[in-house]
């Protein structure tokens, strides 16, 4: 049985559909990466699945529990990190851990052990005292990430885990998620950067306007496009579709023209012996080239095939929800405390649960 089931999930801000009928799951140990761009309804999902949202159809499921019908079984079994770290700044991070360990009903002396611990293996044991306020942004986002794997869940949801960390961060994230997940940690991880998903996930939905448009392994979605590409630059732009027209027969797929309109690329099986034809149809069709070139298709390749627009563009249903410009959280918590059926409380989009489980 897969640990997390999303079934036909559909979900409506006013007009604004954000989720038309979801499907996918994600297996035991697994990661799961669901790619799009902002506004695709990645993030109504996962609210869903973690009983933050109730969808307006559709089944959700967190290890066979129905998140809609028994919410407070299937908080007991998840953690979360939001797309903005949620710590309060004025408590230290050892102090940030245990607070929401208690939160988790630990007594004080389990819940100052789980954090010890927590802060040694996400590196953090030199700032554990120090206020959360000095921290960087990479220390603050593995701060949010220990702080859901408090209680020690079964499934973790890291939504948009490195959102506006420098490289060297989302380095150290990344590499931390690798950690999580050969401990045995499912995992879902929504991004809209397709490298974060070609590095990390071991399998990968694409959502777009609220669909789920394809699934596969990075390597299969590739494939999808043919896996190889011919890239044209032409010198001038004019030509761009010349170079479809006189060389489209070699594609397997939609060629399309890039943003500065001089680069063409040709989805094709196997590039073996083409650059150097192309370019001698190309000369023949009098149209001067400033370079040829065959590579691999990468996950920018695929989306773009797939949707006709690249993965950074923000089509906006509705879902994106502003950060909490207080710096403690506050609103989010909010919102959270609310959701689902009143009984959870969350910093951020962290939910805990808030009674003992039966």
């Amino acid at each position: 049985m897969p640990a997390v089931v999303a079934e036909g999930l559909v979900k409506s801000f006013g007009n604004t559909k954000a989720l038309c009928g979801v499907d996918f799951d994600v297996e035991r140990g697994q990661i799961l990466g669901v790619l799009g761009p902002n506004g695709a309804g990645k993030t109504s999902a996962v609210r869903i699945l973690t009983t933050l949202l109730r969808p307006d159809a559709g089944r959700a499921e967190i290890d066979g529990i129905d998140v809609l019908e028994e919410p407070q079984r299937a908080r007991a079994r998840i953690g979360l990190t939001g797309q903005y770290a949620a710590v309060d700044e004025a408590l230290s991070g050892h102090e940030n851990l245990e607070h929401v360990g208690r939160l988790y009903h630990m007594g004080t002396a389990v819940a100052r052990e789980r954090a010890t611990e927590l802060l040694e293996r996400f590196d953090l044991t030199e700032a554990a005292d120090r206020v959360v306020k000095g921290y960087s942004g990479g220390m603050r986002r593995r701060l949010d990430i220990a702080m859901s794997l408090i209680a020690r869940p079964s499934v973790l949801f890291l939504d948009e885990p490195t959102t506006g960390l420098d490289p060297r961060s989302r380095q150290s994230v990344w590499a931390l998620i690798d950690e999580l997940v050969r401990g045995g940690t499912t995992t879902l991880l929504t991004t809209q950067y397709l490298d974060e998903a070609d590095r990390l996930a071991d399998d990968i939905v694409v959502i777009d306007r609220g669909r789920a448009i394809a699934r596969g392994t990075s390597e299969e979605l590739k494939q999808q496009i043919g896996g190889e590409l011919i890239e044209i630059v032409v010198e001038d732009p004019g030509d761009a579709q010349r170079v479809i027209e006189v060389l489209g027969h070699h594609a397997c797929g939609d060629p399309h023209v890039g943003d500065d309109q001089r680069t063409v690329s040709l989805p094709v099986f196997r590039v073996e012996g083409l650059v150097p034809a192309a370019v001698r149809e190309l000369d023949a069709a009098g149209i001067a080239v400033h370079d040829v070139a065959a590579r691999r298709a990468t996950l920018d390749d695929v989306f773009f095939a797939l949707t006709g627009h690249a993965a950074e563009e923000e089509p906006m249903n509705g879902e994106t929800r502003p950060p909490d410009r207080s710096g403690d959280g506050a609103d989010d918590r909010r919102e959270a405390g609310v959701a689902g059926d009143g009984k959870a409380g969350a910093d951020g989009d962290r939910v805990v649960v808030q009674e003992a489980e039966g």
